[in-house]
Protein backbone atom coordinates (compact mmCIF):
# COMPACT_ATOMS: atom_id res chain seq x y z
CA UNK A 1 0.00 0.00 0.00
CA UNK A 2 1.11 3.81 -1.11
CA UNK A 3 3.00 5.02 1.85
CA UNK A 4 3.45 2.17 3.72
CA UNK A 5 6.76 -0.07 4.29
CA UNK A 6 5.90 -3.83 4.38
CA UNK A 7 9.99 -4.59 5.52
CA UNK A 8 10.13 -5.95 8.84
CA UNK A 9 11.44 -3.13 10.98
CA UNK A 10 7.87 -3.00 11.92
CA UNK A 11 7.66 -6.36 13.30
CA UNK A 12 9.13 -5.05 16.89
CA UNK A 13 12.37 -7.42 18.50
CA UNK A 14 14.87 -5.51 20.76
CA UNK A 15 17.32 -4.63 17.92
CA UNK A 16 17.59 -1.47 15.31
CA UNK A 17 15.62 -1.71 12.20
CA UNK A 18 14.00 -4.84 13.23
CA UNK A 19 17.66 -6.76 13.30
CA UNK A 20 17.79 -8.59 16.37
CA UNK A 21 21.42 -7.58 18.48
CA UNK A 22 23.73 -10.47 18.66
CA UNK A 23 23.17 -12.36 22.22
CA UNK A 24 24.78 -10.88 24.88
CA UNK A 25 27.73 -12.71 26.15
CA UNK A 26 30.07 -12.31 29.56
CA UNK A 27 32.97 -10.05 28.40
CA UNK A 28 36.00 -11.46 27.41
CA UNK A 29 34.48 -14.72 24.90
CA UNK A 30 34.87 -13.02 22.11
CA UNK A 31 37.58 -10.63 21.37
CA UNK A 32 37.31 -6.59 21.09
CA UNK A 33 37.99 -6.94 17.49
CA UNK A 34 34.48 -9.88 16.83
CA UNK A 35 32.17 -7.64 18.88
CA UNK A 36 33.19 -4.29 16.72
CA UNK A 37 32.44 -5.91 13.62
CA UNK A 38 29.15 -7.66 14.79
CA UNK A 39 28.07 -3.96 15.89
CA UNK A 40 29.33 -2.25 12.33
CA UNK A 41 27.22 -5.17 10.26
CA UNK A 42 23.63 -4.03 12.69
CA UNK A 43 23.97 -0.67 11.74
CA UNK A 44 24.60 -1.44 7.87
CA UNK A 45 21.36 -3.73 7.86
CA UNK A 46 19.58 -0.83 9.90
CA UNK A 47 20.40 1.87 7.21
CA UNK A 48 19.29 -0.80 4.38
CA UNK A 49 15.81 -1.15 6.33
CA UNK A 50 15.70 2.58 6.83
CA UNK A 51 16.38 3.06 3.03
CA UNK A 52 13.59 0.41 2.31
CA UNK A 53 10.86 2.49 4.20
CA UNK A 54 12.01 5.31 2.55
CA UNK A 55 11.25 4.10 -1.16
CA UNK A 56 7.90 3.27 -0.33
CA UNK A 57 7.04 6.33 0.24
CA UNK A 58 7.91 7.63 -3.36
CA UNK A 59 10.90 9.99 -3.28
CA UNK A 60 10.88 12.62 -5.32
CA UNK A 61 12.95 11.99 -7.97
CA UNK A 62 11.72 8.39 -8.53
CA UNK A 63 9.59 6.97 -11.66
CA UNK A 64 7.09 6.53 -9.49
CA UNK A 65 6.69 10.00 -7.74
CA UNK A 66 6.89 11.28 -11.42
CA UNK A 67 3.61 9.42 -12.11
CA UNK A 68 1.75 10.59 -9.57
CA UNK A 69 2.84 14.04 -10.29
CA UNK A 70 1.65 13.94 -14.00
CA UNK A 71 -1.49 12.71 -12.36
CA UNK A 72 -2.25 15.01 -10.52
CA UNK A 73 -1.62 17.79 -13.08
CA UNK A 74 -4.12 15.75 -15.51
CA UNK A 75 -6.79 16.39 -12.90
CA UNK A 76 -6.66 19.87 -13.38
CA UNK A 77 -8.54 19.39 -16.69
CA UNK A 78 -10.95 16.27 -17.74
CA UNK A 79 -12.96 15.33 -20.25
CA UNK A 80 -16.35 15.44 -19.06
CA UNK A 81 -16.27 11.54 -19.68
CA UNK A 82 -17.47 10.86 -15.67
CA UNK A 83 -13.91 10.43 -14.47
CA UNK A 84 -11.07 12.87 -13.17
CA UNK A 85 -7.40 11.85 -12.37
CA UNK A 86 -6.83 12.36 -8.48
CA UNK A 87 -3.57 10.51 -8.03
CA UNK A 88 -1.34 7.61 -9.19
CA UNK A 89 -3.40 4.66 -7.62
CA UNK A 90 -7.12 5.86 -7.27
CA UNK A 91 -9.49 7.82 -10.31
CA UNK A 92 -12.56 9.72 -8.58
CA UNK A 93 -15.76 9.93 -10.67
CA UNK A 94 -16.62 13.36 -11.32
CA UNK A 95 -20.04 14.85 -13.47
CA UNK A 96 -19.89 15.15 -16.97
CA UNK A 97 -22.13 18.26 -16.72
CA UNK A 98 -20.28 20.39 -13.88
CA UNK A 99 -16.83 18.72 -13.50
CA UNK A 100 -17.50 18.43 -9.83
CA UNK A 101 -17.41 15.02 -7.75
CA UNK A 102 -20.87 12.83 -8.47
CA UNK A 103 -21.10 9.05 -9.53
CA UNK A 104 -22.96 8.41 -12.61
CA UNK A 105 -26.87 8.71 -12.16
CA UNK A 106 -30.00 8.57 -14.02
CA UNK A 107 -30.40 12.29 -15.78
CA UNK A 108 -34.00 13.60 -15.41
CA UNK A 109 -34.49 16.46 -18.01
CA UNK A 110 -37.74 18.92 -16.22
CA UNK A 111 -39.63 21.74 -18.42
CA UNK A 112 -39.58 24.55 -16.38
CA UNK A 113 -41.82 27.43 -16.44
CA UNK A 114 -40.31 31.03 -16.52
CA UNK A 115 -43.65 33.45 -17.14
CA UNK A 116 -43.47 36.21 -14.86
CA UNK A 117 -46.28 34.75 -12.87
CA UNK A 118 -44.34 31.38 -12.36
CA UNK A 119 -41.77 32.81 -10.34
CA UNK A 120 -39.42 32.60 -8.01
CA UNK A 121 -38.49 29.15 -9.03
CA UNK A 122 -38.27 26.28 -6.57
CA UNK A 123 -34.92 24.12 -6.32
CA UNK A 124 -33.70 25.41 -9.83
CA UNK A 125 -30.09 26.14 -8.06
CA UNK A 126 -30.06 22.51 -7.88
CA UNK A 127 -29.86 21.81 -11.69
CA UNK A 128 -26.88 21.10 -13.35
CA UNK A 129 -27.69 22.77 -16.32
CA UNK A 130 -30.30 25.39 -16.84
CA UNK A 131 -31.06 26.00 -20.22
CA UNK A 132 -32.79 29.07 -20.96
CA UNK A 133 -35.31 28.57 -24.91
CA UNK A 134 -37.46 30.88 -26.88
CA UNK A 135 -40.87 30.26 -27.21
CA UNK A 136 -44.13 32.16 -28.85
CA UNK A 137 -44.79 35.34 -28.45
CA UNK A 138 -41.13 36.25 -27.41
CA UNK A 139 -41.10 34.36 -24.17
CA UNK A 140 -38.42 32.08 -22.61
CA UNK A 141 -39.15 28.88 -21.28
CA UNK A 142 -36.34 26.58 -19.05
CA UNK A 143 -35.31 23.09 -18.89
CA UNK A 144 -33.33 22.12 -15.76
CA UNK A 145 -31.12 18.96 -16.28
CA UNK A 146 -30.76 17.31 -13.23
CA UNK A 147 -28.56 14.44 -11.93
CA UNK A 148 -25.82 15.16 -9.18
CA UNK A 149 -28.54 16.34 -6.50
CA UNK A 150 -32.45 15.77 -6.44
CA UNK A 151 -34.41 18.45 -4.76
CA UNK A 152 -37.27 16.81 -2.72
CA UNK A 153 -39.93 18.80 -5.21
CA UNK A 154 -39.01 21.40 -8.27
CA UNK A 155 -41.14 23.59 -10.30
CA UNK A 156 -43.07 25.16 -11.60
CA UNK A 157 -43.57 22.57 -14.29
CA UNK A 158 -45.25 23.37 -17.83
CA UNK A 159 -45.44 21.79 -21.45
CA UNK A 160 -42.75 20.27 -23.63
CA UNK A 161 -41.57 21.23 -27.64
CA UNK A 162 -40.83 19.49 -30.32
CA UNK A 163 -37.25 20.53 -30.36
CA UNK A 164 -37.08 18.80 -26.96
CA UNK A 165 -36.95 15.46 -28.77
CA UNK A 166 -33.62 16.53 -30.92
CA UNK A 167 -32.04 18.23 -28.01
CA UNK A 168 -32.44 16.08 -25.64
CA UNK A 169 -30.79 12.97 -27.45
CA UNK A 170 -27.38 14.14 -26.35
CA UNK A 171 -28.45 13.11 -23.44
CA UNK A 172 -29.33 9.19 -24.19
CA UNK A 173 -32.32 7.93 -23.02
CA UNK A 174 -33.86 10.73 -20.59
CA UNK A 175 -36.03 10.54 -18.41
CA UNK A 176 -38.81 13.85 -19.16
CA UNK A 177 -41.15 16.00 -16.79
CA UNK A 178 -43.75 17.92 -18.29
CA UNK A 179 -47.12 18.96 -17.95
CA UNK A 180 -48.14 18.18 -21.23
CA UNK A 181 -48.15 18.86 -24.92
CA UNK A 182 -50.24 19.84 -27.87
CA UNK A 183 -51.20 16.77 -30.03
CA UNK A 184 -48.57 16.83 -32.90
CA UNK A 185 -45.77 17.24 -30.41
CA UNK A 186 -46.56 14.80 -27.91
CA UNK A 187 -47.20 11.64 -30.91
CA UNK A 188 -43.45 13.09 -31.44
CA UNK A 189 -42.56 12.33 -27.79
CA UNK A 190 -44.11 9.25 -27.61
CA UNK A 191 -42.45 8.07 -30.84
CA UNK A 192 -38.91 9.28 -29.54
CA UNK A 193 -36.69 7.55 -27.49
CA UNK A 194 -37.07 9.45 -24.09
CA UNK A 195 -38.68 7.92 -21.09
CA UNK A 196 -41.37 10.92 -21.20
CA UNK A 197 -43.50 10.98 -18.08
CA UNK A 198 -46.25 13.87 -18.30
CA UNK A 199 -48.49 15.12 -15.85
CA UNK A 200 -51.69 14.21 -18.38
CA UNK A 201 -50.26 10.59 -18.25
CA UNK A 202 -48.48 10.25 -14.87
CA UNK A 203 -49.58 12.30 -12.48
CA UNK A 204 -48.78 10.20 -9.22
CA UNK A 205 -45.32 12.41 -8.95
CA UNK A 206 -46.89 15.79 -9.21
CA UNK A 207 -48.71 18.51 -7.17
CA UNK A 208 -50.50 21.40 -7.64
CA UNK A 209 -49.16 24.13 -4.61
CA UNK A 210 -47.26 27.49 -3.59
CA UNK A 211 -48.96 30.96 -4.15
CA UNK A 212 -49.20 30.98 -7.80
CA UNK A 213 -52.33 30.66 -10.08
CA UNK A 214 -52.50 27.68 -12.39
CA UNK A 215 -51.07 26.81 -14.69
CA UNK A 216 -48.25 28.56 -12.83
CA UNK A 217 -48.01 25.81 -9.59
CA UNK A 218 -47.29 22.67 -10.89
CA UNK A 219 -44.77 20.84 -9.13
CA UNK A 220 -42.76 17.54 -8.88
CA UNK A 221 -41.09 15.53 -6.80
CA UNK A 222 -37.90 13.94 -9.03
CA UNK A 223 -37.01 10.55 -6.91
CA UNK A 224 -41.01 9.71 -7.57
CA UNK A 225 -41.06 10.68 -11.20
CA UNK A 226 -37.40 8.61 -11.39
CA UNK A 227 -39.18 5.41 -9.65
CA UNK A 228 -41.07 5.32 -13.17
CA UNK A 229 -38.37 5.12 -15.30
CA UNK A 230 -35.91 3.12 -13.90
CA UNK A 231 -34.35 2.17 -17.24
CA UNK A 232 -33.31 6.09 -17.59
CA UNK A 233 -29.69 6.61 -18.80
CA UNK A 234 -26.94 7.88 -16.57
CA UNK A 235 -25.00 10.94 -16.92
CA UNK A 236 -22.83 10.48 -19.70
CA UNK A 237 -19.99 12.84 -22.07
CA UNK A 238 -22.08 15.58 -23.68
CA UNK A 239 -18.82 17.30 -24.61
CA UNK A 240 -18.30 19.37 -21.81
CA UNK A 241 -14.52 19.64 -20.91
CA UNK A 242 -13.89 21.28 -17.48
CA UNK A 243 -10.53 22.85 -15.99
CA UNK A 244 -9.89 24.67 -12.80
CA UNK A 245 -8.35 27.35 -14.75
CA UNK A 246 -9.32 29.68 -17.60
CA UNK A 247 -7.34 29.72 -20.58
CA UNK A 248 -5.28 32.57 -21.95
CA UNK A 249 -7.45 35.23 -23.63
CA UNK A 250 -10.78 36.21 -23.50
CA UNK A 251 -12.33 39.34 -23.50
CA UNK A 252 -12.89 40.92 -19.91
CA UNK A 253 -16.95 41.59 -19.47
CA UNK A 254 -19.04 42.87 -17.03
CA UNK A 255 -22.32 41.52 -18.11
CA UNK A 256 -24.32 39.90 -20.91
CA UNK A 257 -27.79 39.90 -22.07
CA UNK A 258 -30.01 37.82 -24.34
CA UNK A 259 -33.40 39.17 -25.17
CA UNK A 260 -36.29 37.25 -27.27
CA UNK A 261 -38.72 40.31 -27.58
CA UNK A 262 -41.12 39.58 -24.75
CA UNK A 263 -38.67 38.06 -22.06
CA UNK A 264 -34.70 39.13 -21.30
CA UNK A 265 -32.18 37.22 -19.53
CA UNK A 266 -28.67 38.89 -18.05
CA UNK A 267 -25.80 37.92 -16.07
CA UNK A 268 -23.98 40.09 -14.25
CA UNK A 269 -20.32 38.65 -13.05
CA UNK A 270 -19.86 38.85 -9.08
CA UNK A 271 -16.01 38.83 -7.97
CA UNK A 272 -17.13 38.05 -4.48
CA UNK A 273 -19.53 35.04 -5.08
CA UNK A 274 -16.94 34.21 -8.28
CA UNK A 275 -19.54 33.28 -10.50
CA UNK A 276 -22.07 34.67 -13.15
CA UNK A 277 -25.77 36.24 -11.15
CA UNK A 278 -28.76 35.51 -13.29
CA UNK A 279 -31.59 37.92 -13.87
CA UNK A 280 -34.96 37.91 -15.83
CA UNK A 281 -37.01 40.85 -17.21
CA UNK A 282 -34.24 42.98 -15.08
CA UNK A 283 -35.20 41.25 -11.86
CA UNK A 284 -32.26 39.65 -9.71
CA UNK A 285 -33.46 35.72 -10.27
CA UNK A 286 -34.11 34.02 -6.90
CA UNK A 287 -35.59 30.64 -5.71
CA UNK A 288 -38.30 29.40 -3.53
CA UNK A 289 -35.37 29.30 -0.61
CA UNK A 290 -34.07 32.92 -1.53
CA UNK A 291 -31.00 31.83 -3.29
CA UNK A 292 -29.62 33.92 -5.80
CA UNK A 293 -29.65 31.65 -9.27
CA UNK A 294 -27.01 32.12 -11.62
CA UNK A 295 -23.61 29.38 -12.93
CA UNK A 296 -19.74 29.19 -12.89
CA UNK A 297 -20.34 29.04 -16.57
CA UNK A 298 -22.72 30.70 -19.18
CA UNK A 299 -23.28 29.48 -23.09
CA UNK A 300 -24.69 32.03 -25.21
CA UNK A 301 -25.07 29.94 -28.29
CA UNK A 302 -26.44 31.13 -31.32
CA UNK A 303 -29.15 28.38 -32.95
CA UNK A 304 -31.37 28.87 -35.96
CA UNK A 305 -35.20 29.12 -34.97
CA UNK A 306 -36.96 28.66 -37.90
CA UNK A 307 -41.47 28.23 -36.56
CA UNK A 308 -42.61 24.38 -36.85
CA UNK A 309 -45.83 23.99 -37.61
CA UNK A 310 -47.36 25.12 -34.67
CA UNK A 311 -45.61 28.65 -34.87
CA UNK A 312 -42.92 27.95 -31.98
CA UNK A 313 -39.39 28.47 -32.77
CA UNK A 314 -37.80 25.49 -33.21
CA UNK A 315 -34.36 25.49 -31.37
CA UNK A 316 -31.74 23.39 -33.95
CA UNK A 317 -29.35 22.50 -31.74
CA UNK A 318 -28.04 20.04 -34.39
CA UNK A 319 -25.10 21.40 -37.02
CA UNK A 320 -22.76 24.32 -36.22
CA UNK A 321 -22.40 27.70 -35.26
CA UNK A 322 -20.86 30.38 -33.13
CA UNK A 323 -20.65 30.28 -29.45
CA UNK A 324 -19.78 32.99 -26.46
CA UNK A 325 -18.22 31.12 -23.36
CA UNK A 326 -18.42 33.46 -20.24
CA UNK A 327 -16.18 32.28 -16.62
CA UNK A 328 -14.31 34.00 -14.52
CA UNK A 329 -15.19 37.66 -15.64
CA UNK A 330 -14.30 36.96 -19.53
CA UNK A 331 -16.04 36.05 -22.83
CA UNK A 332 -14.63 33.37 -25.01
CA UNK A 333 -15.82 33.14 -28.42
CA UNK A 334 -15.99 29.64 -29.77
CA UNK A 335 -17.55 27.85 -32.41
CA UNK A 336 -20.12 25.00 -31.39
CA UNK A 337 -20.35 21.66 -33.21
CA UNK A 338 -23.14 18.73 -32.75
CA UNK A 339 -22.29 16.70 -35.75
CA UNK A 340 -26.43 14.53 -35.07
CA UNK A 341 -28.56 14.41 -32.68
CA UNK A 342 -27.35 11.17 -30.84
CA UNK A 343 -23.70 13.90 -30.54
CA UNK A 344 -22.77 15.99 -27.40
CA UNK A 345 -21.69 19.46 -28.33
CA UNK A 346 -18.21 20.61 -28.33
CA UNK A 347 -17.27 23.75 -27.98
CA UNK A 348 -13.59 24.74 -29.92
CA UNK A 349 -11.40 28.01 -28.98
CA UNK A 350 -10.21 29.50 -32.81
CA UNK A 351 -6.52 28.16 -31.81
CA UNK A 352 -8.14 24.74 -32.25
CA UNK A 353 -8.61 23.75 -28.69
CA UNK A 354 -11.63 22.57 -26.73
CA UNK A 355 -12.68 25.33 -24.58
CA UNK A 356 -12.84 24.42 -20.75
CA UNK A 357 -15.71 25.41 -18.58
CA UNK A 358 -15.28 26.13 -14.74
CA UNK A 359 -15.98 23.21 -12.49
CA UNK A 360 -20.24 23.69 -10.97
CA UNK A 361 -23.53 24.53 -12.58
CA UNK A 362 -23.75 25.41 -16.34
CA UNK A 363 -25.92 27.76 -18.04
CA UNK A 364 -27.13 27.27 -21.35
CA UNK A 365 -28.83 30.46 -23.55
CA UNK A 366 -29.75 30.27 -26.96
CA UNK A 367 -30.00 33.35 -28.91
CA UNK A 368 -30.73 33.51 -32.36
CA UNK A 369 -28.45 33.16 -35.58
Amino acid sequence: MQGRSSDSSSSGGDGEGGIRSPRATRPGRYPRATRLLATLAVTALAAAGTASVSSAKEAPGSAKAADSAKSAKSGDSDSGSGRSAADSGQRKATSPFTGLPAEPAPVLAVKIDNHKDARPHTALEDADITVVEKVEGGLSRLLGIYSGKLPESLGPVRSARAYNVEQLRMFDRPALSYSGARKGVEDLIEKSTLHARSHDKYPEPYFRGGDNEAPHNLYVHPDQLLKTAPEASKSRDIGFRFADGAPEGGEPVKERSVDYGSAETRFDWSDKEDRWLTSFDGKPATSTGGARLGGKTVIVQKVEMPPDDGGTPYEKTVGSGKATVLRDGKAYETTWERPTAESGTSYTLPNGERMPFDRGNVWLVYEEA
